[in-house]
């Protein structure tokens, strides 16, 4: 039997790179996009079988989209969406803090509670992190505590799935070439990343989907709820 996944945010960036490599294993793969259908279909295209579901993450509403193709059983589930509401500590509204947490709390936890009813018994879920919930960054205090807040689920959802054999893990990748990094970086900003990595590069979303593609494979022994934090050489 084809092996289901469901893949949040994967029309770009990181979400896209996991979708593909997911999709070449073998797995039937459904993601959700925001708003850009084209580059949803484009990963379609290129993804045989793959299915792509609009949905806004800022809505709890959302999962009901989200769920809909996957209603006869799911194998591995991967949080990914992140959203940035940059903001310094003094400047946060509560609809700032509101989204934040709905896109990148709430909603991974609802879909865990969701999901966990669809998953088969050895099943895989891998939430996305940051690296800056462990090195500080000034001015995205929204971002930094609501995937925080995500690895606190990781953990619990670990130990409450383990005896299904459902493995639970975060991956906080550090700096990686998206749009989305670039679009709240300088480039001096990113050069200066660049020379956190012992390969003197950025870190690139096939890195990290090389290592969900690790933590969701079957065969794949140890223990769960452990954060895995790719960067370039590292």
């Amino acid at each position: 039997m084809t092996s289901t996944a469901l893949v949040t945010g994967g029309s770009r960036g990181i979400g896209r790179a996991i979708v593909e490599r997911l999709a070449s294993a073998g797995h039937r793969v459904v993601f959700t996009y925001q708003k850009d259908k084209a580059a949803a279909d484009e990963v379609v295209a290129r993804c045989p079988g793959a299915v792509a579901v609009r949905a806004d993450q800022t809505d709890v509403s959302c999962l009901d989209a989200m769920f809909a193709p996957v209603h006869d059983g799911l194998d591995i589930l991967v949080n990914n969406v992140g959203l940035i509401v940059p903001a310094a500590i003094a400047d946060v509204t509560a609809e700032d803090f509101d989204r934040a947490m709905t896109a990148n709390t709430k909603v991974p936890l609802l879909a865990i509670a969701r999901g966990s009813t669809l998953l088969r018994d050895g099943g895989r879920i891998v939430n996305i992190s940051t690296i800056n919930t462990i090195v500080p960054a000034p001015g995205n205090v929204l971002y930094c505590a609501s995937k925080a807040a995500l690895e606190q689920v990781t953990a619990v959802a670990a130990r409450e799935l383990g005896p299904r054999g459902i493995t639970v893990n975060t991956v906080s990748p550090g700096a990686t070439d998206t749009d989305l990094l670039r679009a709240h970086n300088s480039a001096e900003e990113l050069a200066e990343s660049a020379t956190w990595s012992a390969l003197g590069r950025l870190g690139r979303p096939d890195d990290v989907a090389a290592v969900v593609a690790f933590l969701t494979t079957r065969t794949r022994a140890g223990s769960p709820a452990r954060t895995s934090a790719p960067r370039a050489g590292c």
